[in-house]
């Protein structure tokens, strides 16, 4: 009767802290149906920032969510930021690190499973996750069993794992040999093996009997280490020539998913922030507020990866493992469940780190969760506002966008009044592409860059990005103790003196202006910056000059 007390404590108490939070959000279109949205709570433990990923339903054609390996081999680590390079040229992507891992091997805790091959097992007593081809998220604390027989009865081992006894399966998943032992080991090469798939018999020819250690792994074969006792039974029933049969199973039967990855604890169930897991976890890093990762699903299917940052008490002291369960049913998941924490709890989109790091930079991780779309991408402007005057700030505008298949594409820009530009009509290779377009003659307003493309397997995809054409603001410089600039036409205007971060100092001017040449006074010197807002009717356009230089950054 207590612990319940305790924990309905517990909750109330929770849901107090979060009732008296303030919240600021805000939202950015990664690429197509994929944004992010950042939210800081400040809470009266300091302030706390979510990252939330909000993508499609994966369909295994345009959005597809895969773990992928650190170097493609499973004892490695490697930055997250360095994974989604790699997979640049073929799809665009936003990934958050995967399951804890072990920090002298590098192997992932739990689960791999890749195309439907299995690259490691399942952790005891901890949450799996795993993917259908439809790409439904599955939950379910797995066990796993595997044996090999060659002439004789059925003998039990491990995939791909550093066991000390007994038999072991590496397979090219594990890196390009296995790994060197003392004592005794018999080795059995397969120069060729089927993917390691569960629930079904997997055969394969012995081609070569070693006991060398470090052997290679053959691409597309395997290698059956056995020590001890067990080392004279493969020597007798499996020499070369011989045909072995493996046997992995999975229990709940699990050789439907496309893939799955280790997680845990699990976080919400049926839609309930789940408070206690019981799952194989150490309590007190639970109840600890820090970094954490997490991947759930929404009711219509789409998929939610979420980063909590932390643990920095001037930037986001991060949440406890129930903070983020709450936080995930209040974001609609139905199911949720936990990935790695502290310093490798990350995200990444194509390639730039969206999370700030908890340690003292990015740090490497074993596995990653990716989202990878296939479609054709647009970068955001280089200018949020193009202002042709000739300032040297913004006074061209350049759209960029990257294909990963041969596609025809046609690229078009549209603006206030029906104004329509096209600037391209062709086919094109993958890469990333740019376009400069200056904004001569056209009308002022806000304009929209429309990129389609289809590709070579005739799915046809389109990004758009929008800006502002603004003449309004120009000129900005700092000279003589004061801010002078150029106005077009009259506007409403604030000028502030800031700190280097964006944080005002002081107003120095906020009211209507008249077109012509401006002054402002300036009485301050030191590592600050002056910045000029201007709203028209045509929209905002911002100039930013520091105190030390003349030189000029627009917002």
């Amino acid at each position: 009767m207590l612990g319940r007390v305790l924990i309905v404590v517990a909750v109330v108490a929770l849901l107090a802290s979060s009732a008296s939070a303030q919240t600021t959000q805000t939202s950015t279109d990664l690429m197509p149906g994929v944004t992010l949205t950042r939210e800081v709570d400040f809470t009266p433990r300091g302030p706390v920032v979510l990252d939330v990923v909000t993508a499609p339903r994966p369909d295994g054609s345009l959005y597809t969510l895969q773990l992928v390996l650190s170097n493609d081999f499973l004892p490695q680590t490697e930055k997250l930021t360095d994974i989604e390079k790699r997979l640049s040229a073929t799809e665009t992507t936003v990934a958050v690190n995967g399951d804890s891992f072990d920090a002298v091997t590098g192997l992932p805790s739990g689960i791999v499973m890749r195309g439907g091959a299995l690259d490691s097992e399942p952790a005891p007593g901890r949450s799996a996750v795993g993917f259908t081809p439809d790409g439904t998220l599955t939950v379910a604390r797995v066990a796993f069993k595997g044996t090999w027989q060659g002439s004789g009865q059925r003998r039990a081992l491990d995939v791909n794992n550093l066991s000390k006894a007994g038999s072991t399966l590496y397979t090219s998943a594990f890196g390009p040999a296995t790994p060197v032992e003392s004592g005794a080991v018999v080795e059995d090469v397969f120069a060729s093996f089927p993917p390691a798939n569960a629930g079904r018999p997997l055969t394969a020819t012995v081609s070569q009997v070693t006991s060398a250690g470090s052997t290679p792994i053959p691409p597309g074969g395997a290698v059956l280490v056995s020590r001890n006792t067990q080392g004279p039974l493969l020597t007798k029933e499996a020499p070369a020539g011989q045909q072995v049969e493996v046997r992995l199973t999975l229990t709940p039967d699990w050789s439907g998913m496309a893939s799955a990855i280790g997680g845990g604890p699990l976080l919400v169930s049926a839609g309930k922030p789940v408070f206690r897991a019981n799952e194989s976890f150490d309590p007190t890093p639970l109840g600890n507020r820090s970094a954490r990762s997490a991947v759930g699903q929404l009711a219509d299917g789409r998929i939610l990866l979420v980063t909590v940052e932390g643990v920095t008490p001037a930037y986001s002291v991060g949440m406890t493992n129930y903070e983020l369960a709450v936080a995930l049913a209040r974001l609609g998941a139905v199911t949720a469940v936990g990935l790695g924490t502290g310093p490798t709890a990350e995200m990444a989109f194509d390639g730039t780190l969206l999370t700030r790091p908890s340690g003292s930079g990015e740090a490497p991780i074993s596995d990653a969760l990716v989202l990878a779309y296939a479609g054709v991408y647009a970068a955001p402007p280089a200018a949020a506002v193009l202002s042709p005057n000739g300032d040297g700030v913004n006074d061209a505008q350049t759209l960029s966008y990257k294909l990963v298949r041969p596609s025809h594409v046609s690229a078009v820009l549209t603006g206030p009044g029906g104004a329509s530009v096209m600037l391209a009509a062709d086919d094109e290779q993958p890469g990333v592409h740019s376009i400069a377009w200056n904004g001569a003659g056209a009308p002022e307003g806000r304009w929209a860059f429309t990129i389609t493309a289809t590709d070579d397997q005739n799915r046809t995809t389109t990004a758009q990005r929008a800006f502002s054409l603004d003449d309004t603001l120009g000129a900005l410089a700092l000279k003589a103790g004061a801010a002078t600039f150029n106005l077009t036409r009259a506007a409403q205007v604030v000028v502030t003196l800031e700190r280097r971060n964006g944080i005002v100092v002081s107003t120095l001017l906020r009211g209507s202006l008249q077109p012509g040449p401006q002054s402002v006074k300036v009485a301050a010197k030191g590592d600050f910056q002056v910045h000029v807002s201007a709203t028209t009717a045509v929209g905002v356009s911002d100039l930013v000059a520091p105190l030390t230089g003349a030189s000029r950054v627009r917002h």
